[in-house]
């Protein structure tokens, strides 16, 4: 016959916090945007192609917006906000046409996009993480397209506008 065990305390699994890993990757990638080292370096451009402008202010403010809810979810988990640089190669950037620089922001976006597409593949367990991730990816794709089309009509009017002659 089998006893009955006696006053056994059950066992609790542990509660496994959120691995925040995504979260952190996610975190740096928005941070080291081109868009965000034009915003923060305050570099100067040429007068004109407000739109341009105003484009990449939209952009910014909302990276922007997705990183403080990320450091609030982060703060929230007790984690130090990771700190954040540029790649080298953002520093040659300095006296700028907007519409030049228009194609490697673009550039830029699609490989943000690639790399966050590529942690969500991975199997993303934080749910906080993945849906950010999942914003940010909506709204930079929208972003891209917006600015892809800011390009196109840029380019069209080009085409309509004749060459100023040559001075003799």
């Amino acid at each position: 016959m089998l006893s009955e065990p006696k006053n056994r305390t059950p066992q609790l699994m542990p509660i496994a916090m959120p691995s925040s890993d995504t979260l952190l990757r996610l975190f740096q990638l928005l941070n080291s945007s081109l868009a965000m080292y034009i915003a923060d370096s305050g570099i100067w451009s040429y007068p004109g192609n407000e739109a341009i402008k105003l484009a990449i202010a939209d952009l910014v403010g909302d990276q922007k917006n997705s990183i403080e809810r990320m450091a609030v979810i982060l703060e929230e988990r007790d984690l130090p906000l990771p700190g954040h640089s540029y790649p080298l190669r953002f520093a040659s950037i300095h006296d700028l046409d907007m519409r030049s620089l228009l194609p490697r922001i673009i550039a830029c976006l699609h490989r943000q996009l690639a790399a966050i597409d590529g942690l969500l593949a991975t199997g993303c367990r934080d749910q906080a993480a993945c849906q950010l991730a999942e914003e940010a990816c909506s709204s930079m794709r929208r972003h891209s397209e917006l600015l892809a089309q800011l390009l196109a009509r840029l380019a069209a009017a080009d085409q309509v506008l004749p060459a100023a002659p040559l001075a003799q």
